[in-house]
């Protein structure tokens, strides 16, 4: 367990200190449950009332919420930024390995830096090259001439194909794969032939990739994630994708190949983007965006249905099927008022 004063944490997160700075905490917790040890935040006005009843050792308010605060507290212009690097300062997330196991397999030729942990039957294939304080979990797959930079962490079983980079301080959770072939193929009369994926793929510095995703190598030229690029769980990048610096990309989101997303856009859930296209900087797609063409004007787009009763999505779905009537009816309609 991490024990921080108040005033140590004000000078990690860039807070001031409104009370006892010599307070100690522990622990995050929310608002509601946080007990003497905790520290929580509020960063939404409209839980506000809840400060009288929080027995927290100290909150992370803004300045116009610290007078309803009955308890110690952090005073910040982002309270919810606050809450993450307090989180950070206090975290107790275990490593993903410790040391060398001795039941993981290196190549002769591997290349591995100092501090460097690899976990209980990982592999890593020749002339791979693990960068100073990197960690591999358990069970992964580092493929030949693959490069995992400086203080990157893979958590267990995750597959890092032949020739992928990773950059530094990059974050990797179980079951992700990284480098495997992209959907090429030619047809011969009816016979799929395989095309080989030549490329490969290259991801940036402080990237975050959740459990279970899939980024395949390129056909020819290469995949690429550009820095500080968070991809969340089960996702599919399809070969030769382009994700632009600072994108985020929420869970079961599917990109086509040959797409360029551009930097610092937001990806809802479960959305699809096809292939081919280019996606401006700036753009934000709702949950379940279906994205068919390219967007060239920065902005929040969204498409889909919302949720309805049964019985209203059924009327709906049989307007659907009649827009096309109702439209040629609507012109006649049209053209008989000009008339």
């Amino acid at each position: 367990m991490t024990r921080i004063t108040l005033a140590e944490l004000a000078e990690k997160l860039g807070a001031t200190v409104h009370g006892n700075g010599d307070v100690v905490v522990h622990s995050i917790a929310s608002m509601s449950k946080a007990s003497e040890g905790d520290i929580t935040f509020l960063s939404d006005a409209k839980y506000r009332k809840h400060l009288a009843e929080c027995k927290a050792s100290a909150v992370i308010v803004k300045e116009a919420d610290i007078e309803f605060c009955q308890s110690n507290a952090l005073i910040m212009k982002d309270p919810y930024l606050g809450f993450a690097l307090a989180a950070q300062a206090l975290d107790t997330t275990p490593a993903p390995a410790t040391n060398i196991a001795a039941s993981a397999y290196i190549a002769d030729d591997a290349i591995i830096g100092e501090g460097v942990a690899i976990g209980h039957n990982a592999v890593i294939e020749s002339k791979a090259v693990i960068a100073d304080g990197a960690i591999i979990g358990a069970g992964c797959f580092i493929g030949q001439e693959a490069k995992i930079g400086k203080n990157t962490k893979l958590w267990a079983n995750v597959s890092i194909y032949h020739r992928v980079e990773l950059g530094e301080s990059c974050l990797v959770q179980s079951g992700t794969v990284i480098g495997s072939d992209g959907f090429g193929y030619a047809n011969d009369r009816g016979t799929w032939v395989k095309i080989p994926q030549l490329g490969t793929v290259i991801i940036g510095d402080n990237v975050e990739i959740g459990a279970n995703t899939a980024i395949d190598r390129g056909a020819i030229d290469n995949t690429v994630i550009e820095s500080n690029v968070i991809i969340d769980n089960q996702i599919q990048i399809a070969h030769n994708v382009q994700i632009g610096s600072g994108s985020a990309m929420a869970g079961g989101t599917i990109v086509a190949g040959s797409t360029k997303i551009g930097k610092h856009c937001i990806i809802g859930g479960g959305s699809v983007i096809n292939g081919h296209i280019e996606i401006t900087d700036g753009v934000t797609i709702t949950g379940m965006g279906m994205v068919m063409r390219g967007i060239d004007e920065k902005g929040m787009y969204s498409s889909g249905i919302p949720l309805q009763t049964n019985k209203e999505w059924r009327k709906t779905a049989t307007r659907v099927h009649k827009i096309d009537e109702m439209n040629k009816r609507l012109k006649a309609v049209e053209k008989k008022l000009v008339d």
